[in-house]
């Protein structure tokens, strides 16, 4: 028999974060159940690519943490990203189906459209909607295509004024 934790039931919980692209698995990777207070769900973890993503107006590396905001009744996550001293180098927002829990699987459909958003609030970018564009979403799920442009636009509006996208977190 395995020999129990001294550690209280109400400690850290650990789920997987599974980003389904297309109908397929994209990433799965483990994180730190922050909270879930049954609309949004908040979790942390490690850089959990391959190597370096560098995106030429921001990096993605090794020691980096992202804290993740997902809503079950949204169509988008917000997520933190610090470097591995602490530092904030801004937030990357996916568009995204309402996300899903069930057991220790946080399940979310990503749908092509980001938004990046610095630390200072200068730079506030749109990103990849060519390949939202080319997804078919459109044609497949017109109500589905109008949220993701929605989201979009909401995400732009929140990361445009100060506090916007904090406010999104508090």
């Amino acid at each position: 028999m395995p020999e129990r934790s001294a550690e209280p039931a109400a400690s850290i919980r650990v789920v997987d974060v599974v980003l389904v692209k297309g109908g397929r698995t994209k990433i799965r990777y483990p994180a730190e159940l922050l909270s879930d207070d049954g609309t949004r769900i908040a979790v942390r973890a490690p850089w959990a690519g391959d190597g370096v993503r560098d995106f030429g107006f921001v990096r993605f590396e090794a020691g980096d943490v992202f804290t993740e905001y997902y809503w079950r009744d949204r169509w988008y996550a917000v997520k933190e990203v610090r470097d591995a001293t602490g530092g904030l180098k801004g937030w990357y927002c996916d568009v995204t189906r309402p996300a899903t829990l069930s057991g220790t699987e946080l399940v979310v459909e990503d749908l092509d459209l980001d938004l990046w958003r610095s630390a200072d609030g200068t730079d506030v970018r749109r990103l990849d909607e060519d390949e939202f564009a080319q997804s078919g979403l459109a044609e497949r799920d017109p109500a589905a295509a109008d949220a993701a442009a929605t989201a979009l636009d909401e995400l732009e509006v929140f990361a445009s004024v100060e506090g916007g996208l904090e406010s999104l977190l508090a």
